[in-house]
This record gives structure tokens, C-alpha cells and sequence, in this order.
């Protein structure tokens, strides 16, 4: 993609491909044992945080083996995840209410859905850091917030103005309510325990356990996920516009990919006669 901050070449799709599918099974995998396998989410955390890791450095590595990442990228990348990391714990946890998401759209909206998907890790990375959350769960938020800038940046180029913001607050609401079951199906199968009518059954049907699961997420998250959609379309919506300007606006004087004009402000004097 031509003028993202972190170009995605045949290597890079491959490697965010690659990535995705391992994070998919990594939040599935419950679904696919067999009767009386032990299940553990201490065992499968630091699995998924590899994952999450390896995709990251990957997708970065390969970015600047192929000359697309360079500084004014990272710097790009360090900044929003900073200020990300701070936003986050104005609300976070209150009611739904999420104040970061909305930063991970436009972010991956404007500067590609490589540099969404770096983004999305580096925030909640350095989010858990600043406020003490680190636990089982960090590696799954990182990689369900690393899909959420991958999406955007995937979104139709074409729509501007109120069109583009109508649809980034559509895909807010969708990534939002998306995030909260991904969220509920690492956890769920270990919470409950067994013998309730919400318990996960290892080796049952797949459609009796998934009935479960989403009976389980109505009851106990729904009204959650709802807030953090509204919250997060809400900030789209009021912020979206010039939000989206300033970040267009940097990427527009970095010209990501391209070498820097090292003699641009050195005034013509070649052809005039020295005073």
C-alpha cells in the first residue's frame, strides 16, 4: 500500500495472514479438545503473548528489510501508542466505556493496516505497563486490539468526509462488539468451572458449546461491549474529523518510504554572482 507508514508487501500480508490465523486458533482451541483434556488459561497466555510478539516484530522487521519502515515511522508509531496509553485509563473499565479504541481506527485508517496492527499491540502493551495490567489476558487484548487496526486499515479508501465517518463508526461498533466475545471466549471456559448450564464442555458438540458461550457473553458482558461500541463510535464520530486531518496531515510531510530532501532548505545560489 503506497504511502502507509508500514507498507504491505507479498511478505508482510503473509506474515499478518500467518499471524491472524495462529491468534484465531489461540482463541478457539477450547472448542477442538477432546473430552477430559485439561485446560488451562496459564498455559495458554504466554502461548498467545509469542504469538502476538513474533507477528509484531515480524511485521516490523520485514518492514524495514524491504526500506518501507523507517524513523519517522517509529517515531509515528511511539507517539500514538503513548498517547494511547494514556488515553486508555481515563475510563477504561467503567461501564464499558473505552476511550483508546477509536485512536487504533483512525491510527490504522490513515497510516495502513500494517501500522494498525503494530499499533494496536504497542498501545495495550504500554498501556498494561502504565497502569499495572499485566496478566493472562494482556496477550489476548493485544492481539484483539492489533485486529481491530488491521481492520481499519483493510476499510475502502474511497469514502471521505461524512461518508468515511459514517463508515468508521459503522466498523467501530462491529470491531467493539467483536472484541468484547473474543475477550469473553479466552476466559470462559476456564471461569465458570463445570456443571452449570453456561459451563463449556470440553470435547461436546461444537454448536452445544457455542450456544453456551453466547447465552454466557448475553448475560454477563452484552451490556458492556454495547457501551464500549457507542463510546467508541461516539468518538469517531465527534473527533473523527480532524483527528483524521492531523494524522494526514503527518503523513503527507513524512512521505513515508521516501528518503529525506537533505538540501531542500539550502537556497538557490548556483548560476548567481556571489555579492
Amino acid at each position: 500500500m503506497r504511502g502507509s507508514a508500514v507498507p504491505v508487501g507479498g511478505r508482510t500480508a503473509v506474515t499478518l495472514v500467518l499471524t491472524s490465523v495462529v491468534g484465531l486458533l489461540a482463541f478457539t482451541w477450547p472448542l477442538l479438545v477432546d473430552a477430559g483434556a485439561v485446560l488451562s488459561d496459564a498455559t495458554a497466555a504466554p502461548l498467545v503473548l509469542g504469538v502476538v510478539l513474533a507477528g509484531v516484530l515480524a511485521v516490523v522487521l520485514v518492514g524495514l528489510s524491504d526500506g518501507g519502515l523507517d524513523v519517522k515511522a517509529i517515531a509515528v508509531l511511539g507517539l500514538l501508542s503513548a498517547l494511547g496509553a494514556v488515553l486508555r485509563p481515563l475510563a477504561a473499565g467503567t461501564a464499558g466505556v473505552e476511550t483508546v479504541f477509536f485512536l487504533l481506527i483512525l491510527g490504522g485508517r490513515v497510516f495502513g493496516p500494517g501500522f494498525g496492527f503494530v499499533l494496536g499491540s504497542t498501545t495495550l502493551f504500554a498501556s498494561a505497563l502504565l497502569t499495572g495490567g499485566v496478566g493472562p489476558w494482556l496477550p489476548f487484548q493485544m492481539l484483539g486490539a492489533s485486529w481491530i487496526g488491521l481492520g481499519a486499515g483493510l476499510l475502502p479508501r474511497r469514502p471521505r468526509g461524512g461518508a468515511e465517518l459514517a463508515l468508521l463508526a459503522a466498523y467501530a461498533v462491529v470491531a467493539a462488539l467483536l472484541f468484547g466475545l473474543v475477550m469473553n471466549l479466552s476466559f470462559w471456559p476456564f471461569q465458570l468451572g463445570l456443571g452449570t448450564g453456561l459451563s463449556f464442555v470440553a470435547g461436546g458438540a461444537l454448536g452445544e458449546n457455542l450456544g453456551r458461550f453466547l447465552t454466557y457473553s448475553v448475560a454477563t458482558s452484552l451490556g458492556w461491549d454495547v457501551g464500549r461500541a457507542v463510546t467508541t463510535a461516539a468518538g469517531v464520530l465527534m473527533l473523527g474529523r480532524p483527528v483524521l486531518a492531523t494524522l494526514r496531515r503527518a503523513s503527507a510531510r513524512a512521505r513515508f518510504g521516501e528518503p529525506e530532501a537533505l538540501f531542500e532548505a539550502v537556497p538557490r545560489t548556483v548560476g548567481k554572482p556571489l555579492a
